[in-house]
């Protein structure tokens, strides 16, 4: 192109992290990598790498998630842009504008580590501390999204297998919004919302106790709630949302992290400035 040069500005490298929950046991669950390779090696981190040349971002979100998890071939992934985290010097190595991605997985099956990841885990959002890179902030901004539109949208489905019952869903309510709902008043709400979800004809399921089996239902045709379905108001002293991570304890790093293999990081209390993309 005549009059232009490219080599006028600086480069710079574009990435994608995924920020990837699922509800297990009943605790909802955020899937990490341990760094095998410098900076932060040996740190936990999101997964997620740098885009190829001729990919987009969400093809590369794909291509990592199956590189550096062994999740390839994932049916049910709900996958959706967060935002682009563009801070200066959010990497060492040079300026790296981030593309962030927030993703469902029902019925998630184990991670293995692979490429340049050494290992990968499911680990507990409640807690979660300090990741590589601003990987915590990453982590409380999807929290927060997925737990807003589950006001308002049918996205709750996405956590719950393809014919779930009112009880299952109920409970990827309480929680991503870290709080206990009115069993009736929730079954009534669902089930007036048209298109929410769907009786399976027949489908019924024992979910213990003495009662009748419960009836099985699957996602309905519509994508939003009308009305929506509000998180109850935080009491006096108590919290309604989801709670944020306990801050770090005195003269806890910024930058420091669980060793490889000993489970969690420790706790810390990520940023939350910054406008969703």
């Amino acid at each position: 192109m005549d009059g232009y040069d490219k080599h006028a500005f600086e480069p710079f490298a574009v990435t994608v992290d995924l920020a990837v929950f699922t509800v297990r046991a009943g605790v909802l669950q955020v899937l990490l990598v341990e760094r095998g390779q410098e900076p932060y090696a040996g740190q936990w981190a999101l997964p997620g790498g740098f885009v190829l040349p001729r990919e987009s971002a969400e093809t590369a979100a794909r291509r990592e998630l199956a590189e550096e998890t062994g999740l390839s071939d994932v049916s049910g992934l709900h996958l959706e842009q967060l935002r682009t985290y563009s801070e200066p010097d959010r990497d060492p190595r040079m300026r790296v504008v981030s593309v962030a991605f927030a993703a469902l997985l029902p019925d998630a099956p184990e991670p293995t580590g692979g490429g340049d990841a050494a290992s990968a885990r499911w680990l507990p959002c409640e807690g979660l501390g300090p990741l590589a890179f601003d990987h915590d902030r990453i982590v409380a901004d999807a929290h927060e999204r997925i737990g807003a539109k589950l006001e308002y949208t049918c996205l709750a489905t996405a956590f719950c297998p393809p014919e779930f019952t009112l009880g299952e869903l109920q409970q990827v309510y309480e929680t991503v919004w870290g709080t206990v709902l009115d069993r009736p008043n929730f079954r009534r709400k669902v089930l007036t919302t048209p298109g929410f979800v769907e009786q399976v004809p027949g489908g019924a399921r024992l979910t213990g106790g003495r009662g009748k089996p419960a009836a099985l239902y699957r996602a309905g045709g519509a994508t939003t709630a009308h009305p929506p379905l509000l998180r109850p108001a935080a009491p006096a002293g108590g919290a309604g949302r989801a709670p944020d991570p306990p801050a770090p304890a005195a003269g806890t790093a910024t930058g420091s992290s669980a060793r490889p293999g000993s489970g969690s990081p420790t706790a810390a209390d990520p940023s939350r400035e910054g406008r969703s993309a």
